[in-house]
């Protein structure tokens, strides 16, 4: 999380950057303004805005875009916005079982190009060179300047990129920013899936300051927004919930145990379920499943005083049933104080998250802007 103890003095450079991206992010989020709006919202001075603005302004971050329109007393204020095509975000997400989804986004987080490589079983190195090939397409196709290249993984990632275990694609300490940074010579961000995810919805949907989203794909992984920051663990292992034990009586997992939260509920394990049971057990199906998703999140909502959890998955999988018994089971184990307040809804564009999420890796790193 964020540093709490100050251990070491600002420098003017840190001001200045600290400036630069506080602007930026206002018009990120509140839209086009003008220099004494800008001055207003951001607490700078107007001087200080007009030098960031003209700095801004030559490098194509931002751009003039006429005058207000409108009644308003005295000469009409000239507007500035967020140039989004100053630059484009190479994304990627590598959270489904069996392809590999790619985008080219802009700077507001608009996707101007999408693509997408069938995953075929790949593993290891098959899955990296796989991996960048759907970069290399991307980059080519790109029509502007490129802040850099993000990329959403399942697995143990550190601050670093290394994917320090994701054993859905065989893959251990493997250094895949440096890997990217090698082929394509831009800044490379890579995360956790689930964490992008929770960027994404902190970034682009506002749902308040703390929130934990909970991704259901090929795995079961959780990216916790507290405070606005996200948390990603003394090792990188916040939100590391797929491999909790709900049902030691339950099936062996990849990762050498039985009856993980994985194999409850990730999408692969939950259809096979399905299929076997028939219409007519459907519903307990999920129900059995939703079960289990409460298990695990109940200590977690508990323990961290938490009203709000967005799902994404399907949702022919998650919407109903399987939400209901979720919800439930956390209301049903632990106090009406916590349990009463505890909210849980779906994300509208899941399939997208990752992807958006991977930008905001990017944009956060690169300008400041989440």
């Amino acid at each position: 999380m964020a540093q709490l103890r100050v251990t070491s003095k600002a420098l003017p450079e840190h001001n200045r950057q600290h400036n630069r991206s506080l602007l930026l992010q206002t018009l990120f989020h509140d839209g086009p303004m003008s220099r004494a709006d800008l001055a207003r919202e951001s607490g700078l001075t107007r001087v200080s805005v007009s030098d960031l603005v003209n700095e801004l302004a030559s490098e194509g971050l931002i751009s003039e875009l006429g005058t207000r329109t409108g009644a308003h007393v005295g000469k009409p204020a000239q507007l500035i916005g967020l140039n989004e095509n100053a630059y484009h975000v190479v994304s990627l997400d590598l959270s489904a079982d069996d392809r590999f989804v790619g985008a080219i986004v802009g700077l507001g987080g608009e996707i101007v190009h999408r693509a997408e490589v069938p995953l075929e079983n790949a593993k290891g190195d098959d899955a990296v060179s796989k991996a960048v090939g759907l970069a290399r397409d991307l980059v080519k196709r790109s029509t502007v300047r490129l802040l850099g290249i993000g990329v959403g993984t399942p697995g143990i990632v550190d601050q670093d990129g290394v994917v320090l275990s994701a054993p859905n694609l065989d893959w251990t300490g493997l250094d895949l920013a440096e890997v990217f940074r090698t082929e394509f010579g831009v800044p490379v961000h890579v995360g956790n899936d689930a964490n992008a995810a929770a960027l994404a919805i902190h970034t682009f949907h506002d749902p308040g300051q703390s929130f934990m989203l909970v991704a259901i794909e090929h795995g079961v992984g959780a990216g916790l927004i507290i405070g606005g920051v996200l948390v990603e663990g003394e090792h990188s292992t916040a939100g590391e919930i797929g491999h909790l034990v709900v049902d030691e009586s339950g099936e062996r997992c990849v990762c050498g145990r039985d009856g993980c939260l994985e194999q409850a509920i990730a999408v692969p394990h939950l259809r096979a379920r399905l299929r076997a049971a028939g219409d007519a057990q459907r519903e307990k199906v999920l129900a059995d499943a939703g079960h289990s998703l409460g298990l695990a999140l109940a200590p977690i909502i508990a323990a961290l005083g938490l009203d709000d959890v967005v799902l994404a998955g399907p949702r022919d999988l998650v919407e109903g049933t399987f939400l209901d018994a979720a919800l439930d089971t956390v209301r049903s184990r632990t106090l009406s104080a916590v349990g009463d307040g505890a909210r849980m809804t779906i994300a509208d564009d899941s399939h997208d998250l990752v992807l958006l999420g991977t930008a905001v890796f990017v944009l956060a790193a690169e300008l400041g802007v989440s």
